[in-house]
């Protein structure tokens, strides 16, 4: 499991250095500009660096099964190796799935306007300002979506499902909240993460149309909210991190 957080951890770091700066740029000094092939670059590191960490939380939620369901044979099952494997899965399915997308960007020829609405170079944002035919585009973006946020989240609901089934097997209530407990941090990452995705999806097919700056707001937290919180979610939560802060700090206290 802490191998799997530090990962999350470089993960969100990354997220943020390909963000932020750029955001800054664009809020305090008013640098709204960017040549296409740096705007090429954001639509692939970005949305590959959010991938990665919706694979982490499902490798996460995977981690949680196992220790629910075979607690004595957790060690075995995700030995370091096993866990090393499923990161470079992950990565392996980010780069594989978005590394199409500023191909095709690229072979767009004309665009009805140079001004995209986002603080960042997202690839439907670059598509819809495009001339001609984007029914493709449209395609791809879907299956990007299904084969990543889509699969990750179906399986991270079934594994919870089977987690609860387990729990609630458990006579002891004292038992089941430990067991609970256990999950709680995750699913507080979870929520965090796929919020404002779900938000935004069940906008668009419901139809309702939300005002620029808040559709800028939404699609910005995607990207900041989970790294800014995911490190307090989890120090509050895990023991050992807990008192690890405490340690540090009474040390610091006492010198003082």
């Amino acid at each position: 499991m802490f191998l799997l957080l530090a990962i999350l951890s470089v993960v969100d770091l990354s997220l943020v250095g390909v963000t932020v700066p750029r955001m800054l740029g664009i809020f305090w000094m008013h640098a709204k500009e960017i040549s296409f092939n740096a705007c090429l670059t954001q639509m692939f590191f970005i949305p590959s660096f959010y991938v990665m960490e919706s694979g982490i939380l499902l490798a996460m939620a995977f981690d949680r099964f196992v220790a629910i369901w075979h607690p004595l044979r957790y060690t075995t099952i995700l030995a370091n190796n096993m866990l090393v494997k499923m990161a470079l899965a992950v990565l392996a399915r980010a780069v594989t799935v978005l590394t199409p997308a500023p191909i095709l960007a690229k072979r767009l020829e004309s665009f009805q306007t140079h001004i995209i609405a986002y603080s960042y170079c997202a690839y439907m944002a670059v598509v819809q300002i495009a001339c001609g035919d984007i029914s493709d585009h449209i395609v791809y973006g879907l299956l990007v979506i299904v084969a990543s946020v889509g699969f990750d989240l179906f399986f991270i609901i079934l594994s919870y499902g089977l987690i609860l089934r387990a729990v609630f097997r458990i006579p002891s209530w004292e038992a089941r909240g430990k067991a609970l407990s256990t999950c709680g941090s995750h699913l507080c990452v979870i929520a965090l993460f796929y919020s404002p995705v779900v938000f935004s999806v069940l906008a668009q097919i419901l139809g309702y149309q939300m005002a620029p700056h808040v559709q800028i707001i939404i699609d910005n937290l995607y990207f900041l909210l989970p790294p800014m919180l995911n490190p307090l979610i989890y120090g509050a939560r895990t023991k050992q991190m807990r008192e690890w802060v405490l340690r540090i700090l009474h040390c610091r206290g006492a010198r003082g």
